[in-house]
Protein backbone atom coordinates (compact mmCIF):
# COMPACT_ATOMS: atom_id res chain seq x y z
CA UNK A 1 0.00 0.00 0.00
CA UNK A 2 1.23 3.23 -0.62
CA UNK A 3 0.93 6.00 1.63
CA UNK A 4 -1.06 9.23 2.38
CA UNK A 5 -1.28 11.96 4.69
CA UNK A 6 -3.90 14.15 5.51
CA UNK A 7 -3.82 16.69 7.95
CA UNK A 8 -6.22 19.35 10.08
CA UNK A 9 -5.07 22.69 11.34
CA UNK A 10 -7.79 24.33 14.00
CA UNK A 11 -7.43 27.82 12.95
CA UNK A 12 -8.11 29.02 16.86
CA UNK A 13 -4.66 27.17 17.78
CA UNK A 14 -2.79 30.78 17.61
CA UNK A 15 -5.29 32.08 20.15
CA UNK A 16 -6.48 31.01 24.04
CA UNK A 17 -8.13 28.09 23.66
CA UNK A 18 -10.73 26.46 25.81
CA UNK A 19 -11.31 22.54 25.94
CA UNK A 20 -15.07 22.84 26.44
CA UNK A 21 -15.76 19.26 26.38
CA UNK A 22 -13.34 18.19 28.83
CA UNK A 23 -15.83 19.86 31.91
CA UNK A 24 -19.36 18.02 30.36
CA UNK A 25 -19.87 15.22 32.42
CA UNK A 26 -19.12 11.72 31.10
CA UNK A 27 -22.20 10.88 29.94
CA UNK A 28 -22.84 14.29 27.89
CA UNK A 29 -18.99 13.02 26.08
CA UNK A 30 -20.14 10.15 25.13
CA UNK A 31 -23.18 11.16 23.85
CA UNK A 32 -21.38 13.74 21.78
CA UNK A 33 -18.97 10.48 20.56
CA UNK A 34 -22.08 8.48 19.41
CA UNK A 35 -23.40 11.58 17.59
CA UNK A 36 -19.69 11.79 15.92
CA UNK A 37 -19.65 8.66 14.63
CA UNK A 38 -22.91 8.55 13.40
CA UNK A 39 -21.82 12.08 11.03
CA UNK A 40 -18.47 10.71 10.01
CA UNK A 41 -19.78 7.61 8.74
CA UNK A 42 -22.33 9.51 6.81
CA UNK A 43 -19.33 11.79 5.45
CA UNK A 44 -17.50 8.20 4.46
CA UNK A 45 -20.34 6.98 2.41
CA UNK A 46 -20.64 9.48 0.04
CA UNK A 47 -18.36 8.72 -2.95
CA UNK A 48 -15.76 11.61 -3.81
CA UNK A 49 -11.85 11.97 -3.74
CA UNK A 50 -10.05 9.78 -1.07
CA UNK A 51 -8.14 12.59 0.30
CA UNK A 52 -11.18 15.20 -0.17
CA UNK A 53 -13.45 12.43 1.72
CA UNK A 54 -11.27 12.14 4.99
CA UNK A 55 -10.03 15.96 5.18
CA UNK A 56 -13.86 15.93 5.70
CA UNK A 57 -13.99 13.61 8.43
CA UNK A 58 -11.12 15.41 10.34
CA UNK A 59 -12.91 18.91 10.20
CA UNK A 60 -16.19 17.24 11.42
CA UNK A 61 -14.08 15.46 14.46
CA UNK A 62 -12.59 18.80 15.36
CA UNK A 63 -16.28 19.89 15.79
CA UNK A 64 -16.35 17.01 18.42
CA UNK A 65 -13.16 17.33 19.63
CA UNK A 66 -11.04 19.72 21.01
CA UNK A 67 -8.55 19.48 18.53
CA UNK A 68 -5.11 21.55 17.72
CA UNK A 69 -4.01 19.57 15.03
CA UNK A 70 -5.10 16.39 13.28
CA UNK A 71 -3.86 13.69 11.08
CA UNK A 72 -4.68 10.55 9.17
CA UNK A 73 -1.51 8.80 7.82
CA UNK A 74 -1.56 6.05 5.11
CA UNK A 75 1.35 3.98 5.77
CA UNK A 76 3.63 1.67 3.74
CA UNK A 77 4.37 -2.02 4.36
CA UNK A 78 7.39 -0.37 6.25
CA UNK A 79 5.32 1.91 8.79
CA UNK A 80 6.36 4.86 6.88
CA UNK A 81 4.71 7.71 5.22
CA UNK A 82 6.53 9.11 2.18
CA UNK A 83 4.00 11.54 0.61
CA UNK A 84 1.80 14.57 1.97
CA UNK A 85 -1.48 15.21 0.65
CA UNK A 86 -3.77 18.50 1.67
CA UNK A 87 -6.46 20.09 0.55
CA UNK A 88 -5.67 23.31 -0.99
CA UNK A 89 -1.89 23.53 0.28
CA UNK A 90 0.96 24.21 -1.52
CA UNK A 91 3.63 21.48 -2.07
CA UNK A 92 6.29 23.60 -0.06
CA UNK A 93 3.64 23.52 3.15
CA UNK A 94 2.52 20.16 2.48
CA UNK A 95 6.66 19.02 3.10
CA UNK A 96 7.07 20.81 5.69
CA UNK A 97 4.20 18.96 7.32
CA UNK A 98 5.91 16.15 6.61
CA UNK A 99 8.64 16.65 8.48
CA UNK A 100 6.98 17.57 11.70
CA UNK A 101 5.20 13.75 11.69
CA UNK A 102 5.79 12.46 14.99
CA UNK A 103 7.67 9.55 13.46
CA UNK A 104 8.43 7.78 16.54
CA UNK A 105 4.76 8.04 18.00
CA UNK A 106 3.32 6.68 14.81
CA UNK A 107 6.14 3.98 14.58
CA UNK A 108 4.80 2.82 18.20
CA UNK A 109 1.25 3.05 17.03
CA UNK A 110 2.40 0.92 13.64
CA UNK A 111 4.20 -1.63 15.74
CA UNK A 112 2.21 -2.46 18.76
CA UNK A 113 -1.16 -2.18 16.96
CA UNK A 114 -2.08 -0.31 20.10
CA UNK A 115 -3.71 3.33 21.02
CA UNK A 116 -0.99 5.73 22.27
CA UNK A 117 -1.75 8.49 24.40
CA UNK A 118 1.18 10.70 25.71
CA UNK A 119 -0.04 13.64 28.53
CA UNK A 120 2.64 16.30 27.91
CA UNK A 121 4.49 16.61 24.71
CA UNK A 122 6.85 18.79 25.92
CA UNK A 123 8.11 16.16 28.17
CA UNK A 124 7.69 12.71 26.39
CA UNK A 125 10.72 11.09 24.35
CA UNK A 126 8.35 10.17 21.62
CA UNK A 127 8.64 14.08 20.64
CA UNK A 128 12.31 15.16 20.68
CA UNK A 129 12.93 18.95 20.35
CA UNK A 130 9.34 19.38 20.56
CA UNK A 131 8.13 22.84 20.60
CA UNK A 132 4.34 24.47 20.72
CA UNK A 133 4.25 26.89 18.38
CA UNK A 134 1.50 28.90 19.95
CA UNK A 135 0.22 30.47 23.28
CA UNK A 136 -0.96 28.28 26.11
CA UNK A 137 -2.25 28.59 29.92
CA UNK A 138 0.14 28.78 32.27
CA UNK A 139 -1.41 25.65 34.11
CA UNK A 140 -2.08 24.06 30.39
CA UNK A 141 0.02 21.22 28.49
CA UNK A 142 -0.48 19.43 24.74
CA UNK A 143 -1.49 16.24 24.98
CA UNK A 144 -1.24 14.14 22.14
CA UNK A 145 -3.82 10.73 21.21
CA UNK A 146 -2.93 8.49 18.38
CA UNK A 147 -5.03 5.28 17.37
CA UNK A 148 -4.21 2.45 14.73
CA UNK A 149 -6.37 2.16 11.19
CA UNK A 150 -6.41 -1.18 10.55
CA UNK A 151 -7.42 -3.70 7.84
CA UNK A 152 -8.25 -6.50 9.51
CA UNK A 153 -5.46 -6.86 11.75
CA UNK A 154 -2.57 -5.43 9.93
CA UNK A 155 -2.01 -1.97 11.06
CA UNK A 156 -2.20 0.83 7.34
CA UNK A 157 -2.78 4.19 8.96
CA UNK A 158 -3.12 5.84 12.00
CA UNK A 159 -5.31 8.54 13.12
CA UNK A 160 -3.12 11.16 15.65
CA UNK A 161 -5.19 14.19 17.36
CA UNK A 162 -3.07 16.96 19.44
CA UNK A 163 -5.20 18.81 22.15
CA UNK A 164 -4.42 21.28 25.03
CA UNK A 165 -5.52 20.03 28.57
CA UNK A 166 -5.67 22.29 31.56
CA UNK A 167 -6.25 21.42 35.14
CA UNK A 168 -9.96 20.92 34.54
CA UNK A 169 -9.15 17.84 32.41
CA UNK A 170 -9.85 14.89 33.39
CA UNK A 171 -7.92 11.21 32.27
CA UNK A 172 -11.83 9.74 32.45
CA UNK A 173 -12.27 12.36 29.22
CA UNK A 174 -8.99 10.93 27.65
CA UNK A 175 -10.34 7.37 27.82
CA UNK A 176 -13.74 8.78 25.92
CA UNK A 177 -11.51 10.11 23.34
CA UNK A 178 -9.58 7.14 22.83
CA UNK A 179 -12.79 5.19 22.39
CA UNK A 180 -14.69 7.84 20.12
CA UNK A 181 -11.15 8.06 17.73
CA UNK A 182 -10.85 4.17 17.72
CA UNK A 183 -14.41 4.18 16.23
CA UNK A 184 -13.11 6.49 13.43
CA UNK A 185 -10.02 5.05 12.83
CA UNK A 186 -12.20 1.65 12.47
CA UNK A 187 -14.80 3.31 10.07
CA UNK A 188 -11.73 4.47 7.53
CA UNK A 189 -10.02 1.06 7.33
CA UNK A 190 -13.58 -0.30 6.32
CA UNK A 191 -13.52 2.16 3.90
CA UNK A 192 -10.49 2.10 2.53
CA UNK A 193 -10.11 -2.17 2.57
CA UNK A 194 -14.13 -1.60 0.69
CA UNK A 195 -12.17 0.55 -1.70
CA UNK A 196 -9.12 -1.17 -2.46
CA UNK A 197 -11.78 -4.05 -3.38
CA UNK A 198 -13.40 -2.24 -6.12
CA UNK A 199 -10.74 -1.24 -6.81
CA UNK A 200 -9.45 -4.66 -7.70
CA UNK A 201 -12.42 -6.01 -8.93
CA UNK A 202 -12.18 -3.11 -11.60
CA UNK A 203 -8.77 -3.85 -12.76
CA UNK A 204 -9.46 -7.56 -13.05
CA UNK A 205 -12.48 -6.84 -15.07
CA UNK A 206 -11.01 -4.65 -17.41
CA UNK A 207 -8.00 -6.69 -17.46
CA UNK A 208 -10.24 -9.55 -18.27
CA UNK A 209 -12.16 -7.83 -21.43
CA UNK A 210 -8.76 -6.43 -22.49
CA UNK A 211 -8.31 -10.77 -22.95
CA UNK A 212 -11.54 -11.12 -24.20
CA UNK A 213 -10.88 -8.28 -26.72
CA UNK A 214 -7.67 -9.91 -28.03
CA UNK A 215 -9.37 -12.97 -28.51
CA UNK A 216 -11.69 -11.42 -30.72
CA UNK A 217 -8.99 -10.74 -33.15
CA UNK A 218 -7.55 -13.79 -34.99
CA UNK A 219 -6.48 -14.82 -38.01
CA UNK A 220 -8.70 -15.63 -41.32
CA UNK A 221 -7.54 -18.60 -43.13
CA UNK A 222 -8.29 -16.01 -46.24
CA UNK A 223 -8.09 -12.36 -47.28
CA UNK A 224 -8.65 -10.43 -50.58
CA UNK A 225 -8.67 -11.42 -54.32
CA UNK A 226 -7.20 -14.89 -54.59
CA UNK A 227 -7.57 -15.62 -51.03
CA UNK A 228 -4.13 -15.27 -49.92
CA UNK A 229 -3.15 -14.82 -46.64
CA UNK A 230 -1.60 -11.01 -45.62
CA UNK A 231 -1.82 -8.56 -43.36
CA UNK A 232 -5.73 -8.07 -43.86
CA UNK A 233 -5.84 -11.58 -43.32
CA UNK A 234 -4.50 -11.27 -39.90
CA UNK A 235 -7.52 -8.80 -38.19
CA UNK A 236 -9.82 -10.81 -39.63
CA UNK A 237 -11.19 -8.93 -42.86
CA UNK A 238 -12.59 -11.38 -45.40
CA UNK A 239 -13.90 -10.29 -48.62
CA UNK A 240 -13.07 -9.88 -52.26
CA UNK A 241 -15.81 -7.51 -53.59
CA UNK A 242 -14.54 -4.07 -55.11
CA UNK A 243 -16.07 -1.82 -52.78
CA UNK A 244 -14.20 -4.04 -49.71
CA UNK A 245 -10.80 -4.10 -52.29
CA UNK A 246 -11.30 -0.17 -52.77
CA UNK A 247 -11.43 0.80 -48.69
CA UNK A 248 -8.57 -1.84 -48.11
CA UNK A 249 -6.77 -0.04 -50.57
CA UNK A 250 -7.15 3.55 -48.92
CA UNK A 251 -5.86 2.22 -45.59
CA UNK A 252 -3.03 1.23 -46.48
CA UNK A 253 -2.25 4.26 -48.97
CA UNK A 254 -3.27 6.23 -45.62
CA UNK A 255 -1.34 3.73 -42.88
CA UNK A 256 2.24 4.80 -44.49
CA UNK A 257 1.83 8.42 -43.03
CA UNK A 258 1.11 9.39 -39.31
CA UNK A 259 -2.09 11.48 -39.72
CA UNK A 260 -5.33 11.13 -37.94
CA UNK A 261 -8.04 8.67 -39.62
CA UNK A 262 -11.76 9.10 -39.39
CA UNK A 263 -13.44 5.29 -40.74
CA UNK A 264 -16.90 6.41 -41.27
CA UNK A 265 -19.73 3.22 -41.68
CA UNK A 266 -22.65 2.09 -40.31
CA UNK A 267 -23.15 0.13 -37.24
CA UNK A 268 -21.44 -3.39 -38.05
CA UNK A 269 -19.96 -2.89 -40.93
CA UNK A 270 -16.22 -3.47 -39.16
CA UNK A 271 -14.84 -0.26 -38.43
CA UNK A 272 -12.40 -1.97 -35.64
CA UNK A 273 -11.31 -4.62 -37.80
CA UNK A 274 -10.09 -1.56 -40.41
CA UNK A 275 -8.53 0.44 -37.58
CA UNK A 276 -6.35 -2.54 -36.67
CA UNK A 277 -5.53 -2.58 -40.24
CA UNK A 278 -4.42 1.12 -40.25
CA UNK A 279 -1.77 0.24 -37.32
CA UNK A 280 -0.49 -2.84 -39.17
CA UNK A 281 0.12 -1.40 -42.51
CA UNK A 282 1.84 1.20 -40.95
CA UNK A 283 5.09 1.49 -39.50
CA UNK A 284 4.06 1.29 -35.79
CA UNK A 285 2.80 -2.03 -36.79
CA UNK A 286 5.54 -3.10 -33.66
CA UNK A 287 4.11 -0.79 -31.34
CA UNK A 288 1.04 -0.90 -29.28
CA UNK A 289 -2.43 -0.76 -30.71
CA UNK A 290 -4.96 0.19 -27.66
CA UNK A 291 -8.86 0.70 -28.30
CA UNK A 292 -11.71 2.38 -26.55
CA UNK A 293 -15.62 2.94 -27.03
CA UNK A 294 -16.65 5.99 -26.16
CA UNK A 295 -20.12 5.68 -25.86
CA UNK A 296 -19.81 2.37 -23.59
CA UNK A 297 -18.52 4.80 -20.54
CA UNK A 298 -19.85 7.73 -18.83
CA UNK A 299 -17.48 10.91 -18.95
CA UNK A 300 -16.07 11.30 -15.56
CA UNK A 301 -14.84 7.27 -16.43
CA UNK A 302 -14.07 7.99 -19.78
CA UNK A 303 -11.06 10.82 -18.80
CA UNK A 304 -9.95 8.31 -16.33
CA UNK A 305 -9.56 5.66 -19.09
CA UNK A 306 -7.49 7.92 -21.84
CA UNK A 307 -5.76 9.95 -19.63
CA UNK A 308 -5.08 8.04 -16.31
CA UNK A 309 -5.39 8.96 -12.85
CA UNK A 310 -2.94 9.48 -9.82
CA UNK A 311 -3.14 7.33 -6.40
CA UNK A 312 -6.16 9.47 -4.70
CA UNK A 313 -7.57 11.46 -7.18
CA UNK A 314 -10.95 9.71 -6.67
CA UNK A 315 -12.94 7.36 -4.39
CA UNK A 316 -11.51 3.91 -5.52
CA UNK A 317 -8.34 5.49 -6.87
CA UNK A 318 -5.92 3.42 -4.62
CA UNK A 319 -2.68 3.36 -7.09
CA UNK A 320 -1.56 5.21 -10.05
CA UNK A 321 -2.74 3.87 -13.46
CA UNK A 322 -1.67 4.58 -16.59
CA UNK A 323 -4.67 5.83 -19.25
CA UNK A 324 -5.30 4.71 -22.78
CA UNK A 325 -3.10 7.38 -24.19
CA UNK A 326 -0.18 7.03 -22.29
CA UNK A 327 -0.34 3.12 -22.96
CA UNK A 328 -0.45 3.96 -27.17
CA UNK A 329 2.81 6.06 -27.11
CA UNK A 330 4.44 5.19 -30.17
CA UNK A 331 1.52 3.36 -31.40
CA UNK A 332 -2.01 3.51 -32.33
CA UNK A 333 -5.56 4.92 -30.35
CA UNK A 334 -8.47 3.73 -32.11
CA UNK A 335 -11.33 5.69 -30.30
CA UNK A 336 -14.90 4.32 -31.33
CA UNK A 337 -17.80 5.80 -31.43
CA UNK A 338 -16.13 9.13 -30.91
CA UNK A 339 -19.55 11.21 -32.34
CA UNK A 340 -20.95 10.01 -28.49
CA UNK A 341 -18.37 12.00 -26.59
CA UNK A 342 -19.81 15.00 -24.46
CA UNK A 343 -18.37 18.71 -25.63
CA UNK A 344 -16.54 19.48 -22.26
CA UNK A 345 -14.90 16.10 -23.00
CA UNK A 346 -14.21 17.11 -26.52
CA UNK A 347 -12.43 19.86 -24.94
CA UNK A 348 -10.01 18.19 -23.37
CA UNK A 349 -9.26 15.31 -26.13
CA UNK A 350 -8.50 18.37 -28.59
CA UNK A 351 -5.48 19.48 -26.13
CA UNK A 352 -3.95 16.33 -26.42
CA UNK A 353 -3.97 16.04 -30.00
CA UNK A 354 -2.83 20.15 -30.69
CA UNK A 355 -0.45 19.62 -28.20
CA UNK A 356 0.60 16.22 -27.48
CA UNK A 357 0.87 16.14 -23.91
CA UNK A 358 -1.74 15.81 -20.92
CA UNK A 359 -2.01 15.36 -17.03
CA UNK A 360 -3.50 12.13 -15.49
CA UNK A 361 -6.38 13.19 -13.07
CA UNK A 362 -5.67 14.58 -9.94
CA UNK A 363 -1.91 15.25 -10.99
CA UNK A 364 0.37 17.82 -12.26
CA UNK A 365 2.81 16.09 -14.11
CA UNK A 366 2.76 16.98 -17.96
CA UNK A 367 2.67 13.53 -19.74
CA UNK A 368 4.23 13.84 -23.51
CA UNK A 369 2.93 11.34 -26.12
CA UNK A 370 3.12 10.23 -29.69
CA UNK A 371 -0.02 8.85 -30.67
CA UNK A 372 -1.71 7.96 -33.87
CA UNK A 373 -5.19 8.79 -33.58
CA UNK A 374 -8.16 6.69 -35.69
CA UNK A 375 -11.44 7.95 -34.76
CA UNK A 376 -14.65 5.61 -36.00
CA UNK A 377 -18.42 6.99 -35.94
CA UNK A 378 -21.57 5.95 -37.62
CA UNK A 379 -23.62 9.37 -37.22
CA UNK A 380 -23.36 12.42 -39.21
CA UNK A 381 -20.65 14.55 -38.07
CA UNK A 382 -21.17 17.36 -40.54
CA UNK A 383 -24.55 17.90 -39.49
CA UNK A 384 -23.55 17.47 -35.32
CA UNK A 385 -20.88 20.84 -36.11
CA UNK A 386 -23.61 22.68 -37.82
CA UNK A 387 -26.15 22.50 -35.16
CA UNK A 388 -23.73 22.66 -32.58
CA UNK A 389 -23.45 19.18 -31.23
CA UNK A 390 -19.60 18.66 -31.70
CA UNK A 391 -16.62 20.69 -31.81
CA UNK A 392 -15.92 22.38 -35.46
CA UNK A 393 -12.13 22.08 -34.27
CA UNK A 394 -12.13 18.87 -33.01
CA UNK A 395 -13.66 17.59 -36.32
CA UNK A 396 -10.62 19.15 -38.03
CA UNK A 397 -8.11 17.50 -36.01
CA UNK A 398 -9.65 13.86 -36.37
CA UNK A 399 -11.01 14.52 -39.97
CA UNK A 400 -7.32 14.62 -41.37
CA UNK A 401 -8.26 11.11 -43.65
CA UNK A 402 -12.21 10.36 -43.72
CA UNK A 403 -12.83 6.23 -45.10
CA UNK A 404 -16.09 5.52 -45.63
CA UNK A 405 -16.42 1.61 -44.99
CA UNK A 406 -18.91 -0.29 -47.21
CA UNK A 407 -21.86 -1.80 -45.90
CA UNK A 408 -22.49 -5.15 -46.27
CA UNK A 409 -25.48 -4.24 -49.33
CA UNK A 410 -22.81 -2.70 -51.24
CA UNK A 411 -20.86 -5.62 -51.15
CA UNK A 412 -23.36 -8.80 -51.57
CA UNK A 413 -20.87 -10.97 -53.16
CA UNK A 414 -18.91 -11.04 -49.91
CA UNK A 415 -21.96 -12.93 -48.24
CA UNK A 416 -21.16 -16.42 -49.20
CA UNK A 417 -17.02 -16.04 -48.05
CA UNK A 418 -18.11 -14.25 -44.75
CA UNK A 419 -20.62 -16.85 -43.93
CA UNK A 420 -18.64 -19.64 -44.70
CA UNK A 421 -16.07 -17.90 -42.71
CA UNK A 422 -18.40 -17.15 -39.45
CA UNK A 423 -19.75 -20.78 -39.66
CA UNK A 424 -16.05 -22.14 -39.70
CA UNK A 425 -15.48 -20.30 -36.22
CA UNK A 426 -18.58 -21.24 -35.08
CA UNK A 427 -17.54 -25.22 -35.87
CA UNK A 428 -13.88 -24.37 -34.23
CA UNK A 429 -15.39 -23.30 -31.26
CA UNK A 430 -18.40 -25.50 -30.13
CA UNK A 431 -16.22 -28.90 -32.09
CA UNK A 432 -19.20 -29.21 -34.72
CA UNK A 433 -19.10 -29.74 -38.63
CA UNK A 434 -21.78 -27.65 -40.68
CA UNK A 435 -21.77 -27.19 -44.14
CA UNK A 436 -24.11 -24.47 -46.40
CA UNK A 437 -26.19 -25.81 -48.75
CA UNK A 438 -26.81 -23.54 -52.23
CA UNK A 439 -30.37 -22.84 -51.20
CA UNK A 440 -29.25 -21.53 -47.76
CA UNK A 441 -26.69 -19.15 -49.54
CA UNK A 442 -29.23 -18.17 -51.76
CA UNK A 443 -31.46 -17.10 -48.68
CA UNK A 444 -28.40 -15.02 -47.53
CA UNK A 445 -27.83 -13.09 -50.61
CA UNK A 446 -31.44 -11.97 -50.75
CA UNK A 447 -31.63 -10.76 -46.83
CA UNK A 448 -31.11 -6.86 -46.83
CA UNK A 449 -29.21 -7.25 -43.63
CA UNK A 450 -29.32 -3.94 -41.77
CA UNK A 451 -26.95 -5.04 -39.11
CA UNK A 452 -24.15 -5.48 -41.28
CA UNK A 453 -21.37 -7.77 -41.12
CA UNK A 454 -22.29 -8.20 -37.48
CA UNK A 455 -26.02 -9.11 -38.11
CA UNK A 456 -25.09 -11.34 -40.62
CA UNK A 457 -22.56 -13.15 -38.31
CA UNK A 458 -25.55 -13.23 -35.68
CA UNK A 459 -27.84 -15.10 -38.09
CA UNK A 460 -25.15 -17.54 -39.10
CA UNK A 461 -24.90 -18.40 -35.34
CA UNK A 462 -28.30 -18.91 -34.22
CA UNK A 463 -28.85 -21.01 -37.22
CA UNK A 464 -25.74 -23.18 -36.87
CA UNK A 465 -26.89 -23.78 -33.14
CA UNK A 466 -31.19 -24.44 -34.07
CA UNK A 467 -30.11 -26.27 -37.41
CA UNK A 468 -31.60 -29.99 -37.14
CA UNK A 469 -28.37 -31.36 -38.62
CA UNK A 470 -25.22 -30.53 -39.88
CA UNK A 471 -26.14 -29.54 -43.59
CA UNK A 472 -27.64 -26.28 -43.44
CA UNK A 473 -31.28 -25.91 -45.84
CA UNK A 474 -33.06 -22.43 -46.49
CA UNK A 475 -35.69 -23.54 -44.26
CA UNK A 476 -33.31 -23.52 -40.72
CA UNK A 477 -33.16 -20.07 -41.16
CA UNK A 478 -35.19 -17.80 -38.49
CA UNK A 479 -36.80 -15.44 -41.65
CA UNK A 480 -38.47 -18.48 -43.02
CA UNK A 481 -40.56 -18.72 -39.86
CA UNK A 482 -41.29 -14.83 -39.51
CA UNK A 483 -38.97 -15.22 -36.40
CA UNK A 484 -36.06 -12.97 -37.50
CA UNK A 485 -35.78 -10.20 -35.54
CA UNK A 486 -34.19 -7.32 -38.15
CA UNK A 487 -37.29 -8.35 -39.65
CA UNK A 488 -39.83 -7.25 -37.13
CA UNK A 489 -37.57 -4.30 -36.40
CA UNK A 490 -37.55 -2.76 -39.88
CA UNK A 491 -41.61 -3.91 -39.58
CA UNK A 492 -41.80 -1.43 -37.16
CA UNK A 493 -39.82 1.45 -38.53
CA UNK A 494 -41.03 1.85 -42.10
CA UNK A 495 -45.04 1.38 -43.23
CA UNK A 496 -45.76 -0.55 -45.13
CA UNK A 497 -43.42 -3.10 -44.16
CA UNK A 498 -41.14 -5.31 -46.48
CA UNK A 499 -39.81 -8.55 -45.82
CA UNK A 500 -36.20 -9.14 -45.28
CA UNK A 501 -36.00 -12.04 -47.52
CA UNK A 502 -36.59 -11.26 -51.15
CA UNK A 503 -36.89 -13.28 -53.93
CA UNK A 504 -34.01 -12.87 -56.35
CA UNK A 505 -34.68 -10.90 -59.84
CA UNK A 506 -33.52 -11.41 -62.83
CA UNK A 507 -32.17 -8.56 -64.97
CA UNK A 508 -34.36 -7.19 -67.13
CA UNK A 509 -34.27 -7.12 -71.12
CA UNK A 510 -31.94 -4.47 -72.51
CA UNK A 511 -34.80 -2.52 -74.53
CA UNK A 512 -34.64 1.17 -74.64
CA UNK A 513 -37.44 2.83 -72.23
CA UNK A 514 -40.87 3.71 -72.63
CA UNK A 515 -41.62 7.46 -73.42
CA UNK A 516 -42.56 9.10 -70.97
CA UNK A 517 -45.83 9.02 -69.10
CA UNK A 518 -48.16 11.98 -69.21
CA UNK A 519 -48.53 13.90 -65.91
CA UNK A 520 -52.28 13.78 -64.71
CA UNK A 521 -53.82 16.29 -62.80
CA UNK A 522 -53.60 15.24 -59.34
CA UNK A 523 -49.46 15.03 -60.06
CA UNK A 524 -49.05 11.27 -60.16
CA UNK A 525 -46.85 9.21 -63.11
CA UNK A 526 -48.17 5.84 -63.76
CA UNK A 527 -45.33 3.76 -64.06
CA UNK A 528 -45.85 -0.05 -65.84
CA UNK A 529 -49.29 0.70 -64.39
CA UNK A 530 -48.18 1.45 -61.11
CA UNK A 531 -49.03 5.05 -59.42
CA UNK A 532 -46.93 6.99 -57.15
CA UNK A 533 -47.33 10.59 -55.72
CA UNK A 534 -44.15 12.92 -55.57
CA UNK A 535 -45.24 13.13 -51.63
CA UNK A 536 -45.71 9.59 -51.10
CA UNK A 537 -42.37 8.77 -53.04
CA UNK A 538 -40.32 11.24 -51.16
CA UNK A 539 -41.32 10.01 -47.43
CA UNK A 540 -40.64 6.48 -48.33
CA UNK A 541 -37.13 7.48 -49.74
CA UNK A 542 -36.42 9.54 -46.26
CA UNK A 543 -37.85 6.73 -44.41
CA UNK A 544 -35.31 3.70 -45.91
CA UNK A 545 -32.28 6.54 -46.16
CA UNK A 546 -32.70 7.38 -49.49
CA UNK A 547 -31.60 3.44 -50.49
CA UNK A 548 -33.93 3.12 -54.07
CA UNK A 549 -34.04 -0.20 -53.88
CA UNK A 550 -34.88 -0.43 -50.14
CA UNK A 551 -37.99 2.49 -50.98
CA UNK A 552 -38.84 0.56 -53.99
CA UNK A 553 -40.07 -2.62 -51.83
CA UNK A 554 -41.64 -0.55 -49.68
CA UNK A 555 -44.04 0.49 -52.15
CA UNK A 556 -44.13 -2.09 -54.11
CA UNK A 557 -42.36 -1.30 -57.17
CA UNK A 558 -39.03 -2.35 -59.14
CA UNK A 559 -36.11 -0.61 -58.91
CA UNK A 560 -36.19 0.57 -62.30
CA UNK A 561 -39.48 2.04 -61.89
CA UNK A 562 -38.01 4.48 -58.04
CA UNK A 563 -35.99 5.50 -61.07
CA UNK A 564 -38.57 6.40 -63.77
CA UNK A 565 -40.56 8.58 -60.67
CA UNK A 566 -37.66 10.12 -59.66
CA UNK A 567 -36.17 11.53 -62.69
CA UNK A 568 -39.96 12.19 -63.76
CA UNK A 569 -40.50 13.99 -60.40
CA UNK A 570 -36.96 15.97 -60.50
CA UNK A 571 -36.29 14.72 -57.34
CA UNK A 572 -32.35 15.09 -55.59
CA UNK A 573 -31.50 11.70 -54.24
CA UNK A 574 -29.56 12.63 -50.94
CA UNK A 575 -26.57 10.39 -50.15
CA UNK A 576 -24.83 9.91 -46.75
Amino acid sequence: MGSLVISYSNPLSSGSYVNTYSRQPSHTRADMALRGVYEISKVLAVPGRLETTLANVLTLLSSFLDMRHGLVTMLDEEGAPSNVVGIGWSEERASAWLGSLPEQAVERIFTTGMPVVVQNMQKSSLFPGWRFDGPIEPDGRVSFIGVPIKDRNTVVGTLTIEQIWDESTTYHAADEDVRFLTMVANLIGQTIRLLEMVQRDRERLMEQQRMLEKGLIREAPTSGAGGKKGKAGKVGIVGSSPALQNALQQIRRVARSHSAVLLRGESGTGKELFARATHDFSPRAKKPFIKLNCAALPESVLESELFGHEKGAFTGAVAQRKGRFELADGGTLFLDEIGDTTQAFQVKLLRVLQEGEFERVGGTQTIKVDVRLVCATNRNLEEMVSKGEFRADLYYRINVVSVRLPALRDRREDIPQLAREFLRRFDEEHHTEHQLSPSAVRVLESCYFPGNVRELENCIRRTATLAHDDRIDDEDFACRHDECLSATLWKSAVSPPFPIVQPRTFAEPDIAPDPAPRVDARDEVPVDNVKVGRGELVKALEATGWVQAKAARVLGLTPRQIGYAIRKYDIEVRRF
